[in-house]
This record gives C-alpha cells, structure tokens and sequence, in this order.
C-alpha cells in the first residue's frame, strides 16, 4: 500500500460489543480528520467469559473483513481480545500496524502513593500472558489486586449505566478492591468507562481511576504518522457502524452512548 492510497482508507477499530466507542471517541477528537470503520461483534458478546482460543479465532475472522473493507490500520479496541490475539495477529499480518489495549498497569504503578494498585477486567484478560507481563515488567514494588468485572459488560450492553441494580454489582466487585488498600483502580475494559462515575462514587474520594482510552488514542496517532498513512487535515472523517448483531439495537446504542444519530450502520455477517 502507497502512502497516497493509506492516508485515504479508514481505519479498521473492532471491539465485542459498544466498548470500543470509548477508544473510538479519544481517537476521533485527537484524529478529525480519518475515517474509522468500527466493528461491534455483538453476536458473540461478551468476549470476557469466552476462552481465549475461540476469542483469538474470532479476531482473525474479523480482522479478515476489515482489510477485506480496505482498512490501513487496526484498532483492537477490546482487552479481551488483545490479550487473546493482539500478538498473533501481528505475527501473522506483520505489514499490518495494529494498536491495542494493555493493561494502565504502568502509569498506575507510577502514580499510586500507598503502592496498591487494583485493575478490574474481564476473565479473558487476566488469562492471557500480556496482563503477566505487563505486571512483570511494570508493577515492581507494587500490590497489583486484580477483580473480574463479572457481568458489568451485560449491564453496559443493556444500556443500564446508572441505578440500585449498577450500584450493587459494582459495590460487589469493588468490595474486595477497597478492602485491599487500593488507592487507584486500572479499568481495564473498554466497557467500563461508561460506568466510570458510578465506580467513582462507590469508591469514595481519593481512588483515582486510570482509563487508557486516551493512550490508545496516541499511540494510534504515531503510528499512522511514522507510516506515513496518516488522512490529510482536508479529509472529512467520519464513522460506518457495523454489528453482527441487530443494527436497530446498534443504532439506539449509538444515540445513548456517543450521542450522535449514524446513517452508516448496518450489519455485517461473520
């Protein structure tokens, strides 16, 4: 691929489910100008109590339709399947530039003062060997305390993102956290900061949360310019929208979640 023809294909983002949108609005304030294709694997949603082979399987077969679609970069906007994937996938497509979340373990290690650090993920996460190493390299010194979100992506998923039925499957994941002394709490999964003020409030003030969302972002905006492949500052930008799930569910979720109507969804069979 030429530069001229890169800097003008969208860039693929892929996630289980509406996650991603929370990479998806960080990469769409710091990179106006690019087209993103975002793909929401509702039929297969959740990811985090699925194992990681069939997780892994998975994100080929959609990074597959994505280039298919032209893609120039790939955004695995999703902690599940980045830990399930993310390495292989760069392996197996070397040519390809691929971004994807990691656990905020190292800024939380830096920025904790009582050295307790709590990461709430998914199941799927925890299992794979980039949490391990992340903590390897970066939690030096430091307690990590990791808490499945147990059914929080349901509940985000379903659209209830406040209320007594939120509060107490937070408070029940949190429990243990604040038990343990933590004084900041990595979220570590795209999902989770739609909840992000629920999970504030329940801990109470001097717990700090860490959303990488924001990094992604960054990090997506270096490798587009270090390639070379990055939109003009004329280019219009935009988003298409597509689900293997309902797209009319995709389209309300889109209208509460990023607060924008999309002409451009629709659904994708994988």
């Amino acid at each position: 691929m030429n530069a001229a023809a890169g800097s003008a294909a969208p860039i693929g983002m892929f996630d289980s489910g509406v996650g991603g949108f929370s990479v998806l609005a960080q990469a769409r304030a710091l990179l106006p100008a690019e087209r993103i294709l975002y793909v929401a694997d509702q039929a297969w949603a959740p990811y985090g109590d699925r194992s990681l082979a069939s997780v892994r399987e998975r994100c080929f077969v959609i990074v597959e339709h994505l280039l298919g679609a032209g893609a120039k970069a790939i955004v695995v906007a999703c902690n599940a399947a980045s830990a399930a994937a993310l390495h292989q996938l760069r392996a197996a497509l070397p040519d390809i530039p691929f971004v994807g979340m990691e656990p905020a373990v190292k800024p939380a290690a830096a920025q904790s003062r009582g050295g307790v650090v709590g990461v709430l993920a998914t199941t799927a996460t925890f299992q794979g060997e980039l949490y391990g190493s992340v903590v390897d390299r970066h939690a030096s010194g430091v307690t990590v305390v990791q808490q499945a979100g147990l059914g929080l992506v349901e509940l985000i998923e379903a659209g209830m993102l406040e209320g007594p039925e939120v509060e107490a499957a937070i408070d029940a994941h949190l429990a243990p956290l604040i038990a343990a002394g933590v004084d900041t709490v990595v979220l570590g999964c795209t999902h989770y900061p739609f909840i992000a003020g629920v999970i504030r409030r329940r801990l109470g003030n001097g717990v700090q949360l860490i959303d990488p969302a924001g990094a992604v972002a960054r990090q997506l905006g270096r490798v587009l310019a270090g390639r070379a492949i990055a939109a003009s500052a004329d280019a219009g930008g935009g988003v298409a929208y597509r689900t293997s799930g309902n797209p009319d569910r995709l389209r309300h979720q889109i209208r509460m979640l990023v607060g924008e109507e999309s002409p451009d969804t629709g659904r994708i069979h994988l």
